[in-house]
């Protein structure tokens, strides 16, 4: 395992920071399922209400499975497929077995168009997008358009429905935790370890880093808290060895860097510990994971993460524990705790097709969607609400890197989302 975590994760390493940016793909596609379609440039998409209701629930996932998005489409598609599993092993939902067909988007827009129409045009009755919504924002249009149920399992903005589409992205959810939700647990994190004071380094070069930043400041403040510095850079801008001297010259009493793992997480945490500053270091889900950190434990230190789950052996619920293990023998190691909203989104679309006696209408679903509250899942309760299609009200987890291990500490939540 350790060997397989190790080249997925600095893989993982090298591209997650691109993020964001516009992306050019190529090659063939990789097509998985029975469902390889054709591609047109109309759908024939009912929205789901031609299904017999007897027979399997198709989802479409038109995901990355070659370039920088693979790294958390996959994971997220691994779980879903195990929790879908384990679903039809136990009956299906109102009888009907859950099914996935696949095809590779390689984050081409006109490809990622036709993909989600082969999708749709071969039965698809509830659409399946990339982690992020820039480049997910071809297929969600297709499936929107259909009709469709449209999910992603771990987009973290508020751009995932209406925001972004209007009318037509009231069929549209992501079972990732919102940046405002994140935010806020955050702020909540920090108040119960007696943290007043802060030091905040938010990097500009994608949405939610900056949502989550900005969340947390004003809930931070809303709690009594005191922003001391803020300081911000944009991956890869070269001004993040003068972002750490700044910081290392402030006496706040925690640091908050809402970044990815790109290049310049480590810097900035090699400069704030190299220059003898063991202020913790604080950040949202987009540090998790160990294959980043610098190699010094002395280095590695006083490091403390908010995420969905602890793929370190030791999460608290058992269930993410088996799932992280059937991932395993797939060979599908998860490299950070974000694996577990594709099981979520699984749970989340399984209570909603029952609720509406095994039909797959789009507009149904959704409907039913929205009024999740405190919806259990494997990844902790989750809701909705008319405004926000992106998850809040799950506990997060919270881990400490001490010595350069990473290790389950405790659970945090947000009590209701901040304000942007």
């Amino acid at each position: 395992m350790k060997s397989a975590m190790t080249r997925t994760a600095v893989a993982l390493a090298v591209l997650v920071g691109a993020l964001g940016l516009a992306a050019c793909g190529g090659g063939s596609s990789s097509t998985t399922g029975s469902n390889t379609g054709s591609e047109t440039s109309e759908t024939s998409g009912g929205g789901g209400e031609t299904a017999s209701n007897k027979g399997p629930i198709k989802i479409g996932a038109a995901i990355d499975e070659t370039n920088l998005m693979k790294f958390f489409d996959g994971p997220a598609l691994a779980a879903a497929e195990i929790e879908a599993e384990k679903i039809n092993k136990e009956g299906g939902v109102d009888g009907r077995k859950i099914e996935f067909t696949v095809e590779n988007t390689q984050l081409e827009p006109a490809k990622t168009k036709s993909v989600a129409e082969n999708e749709v045009n071969g039965g698809a009755e509830i659409m399946w997008v990339t982690c992020d919504v820039d480049w997910a924002t071809p297929s969600i249009q297709v499936g929107l358009k259909a009709g469709l149920l449209t999910v992603s399992p771990c987009i973290g903005t508020d751009q995932m429905g209406p925001k972004r589409f209007g009318s037509e992205g009231e069929l549209a959810f992501s079972y990732g935790n919102v940046a405002q939700d994140e935010g806020a647990a955050l702020a909540a994190l920090f108040k119960k370890h007696g943290w007043k004071t802060v030091d905040i380094v938010p990097d500009q070069s994608i949405a939610f880093t900056q949502n989550v930043c900005e969340s947390f400041k004003n809930r931070f403040e809303e709690n009594g808290g005191k922003v001391v510095v803020e300081e911000k850079f944009t991956e890869g801008d070269g001004t993040i060895g003068s972002v750490a001297n700044h910081v290392n010259s402030s006496p706040a009493d925690a640091i908050l860097i809402c970044a990815t793992t790109q290049n310049d997480l480590p810097t900035f945490v090699s400069g704030v510990r190299s220059a003898g500053n063991q202020t913790p270091i604080v950040g949202p889900w987009s540090i998790d994971g160990s294959f980043w950190l610098p190699k010094s434990p002395k280095i590695s230190n006083n490091i403390w993460v908010t995420t969905y789950a602890s793929i370190y052996g030791d999460d608290p619920n058992p269930e993410v524990r088996e799932l992280i293990s059937e991932m395993d023998k797939k060979g599908a190691e998860p490299a950070t705790g974000g694996f577990v909203t594709g099981a979520s989104a699984i749970d989340g679309i399984k209570a909603a097709v029952e609720e509406n006696e095994g039909s797959t209408e789009g507009k149904a679903l959704a409907e039913s969607m929205v009024n999740f509250k405190d919806l259990p899942t494997i990844s902790g309760e989750i809701s909705f609400s008319p405004e926000l299609h992106t998850v809040f009200g799950r506990e997060y987890r919270v881990i400490e890197i001490k010595d350069g291990k990473p290790h389950y500490v405790e659970m945090v939540k947000a009590g209701t989302p901040a304000e942007l």
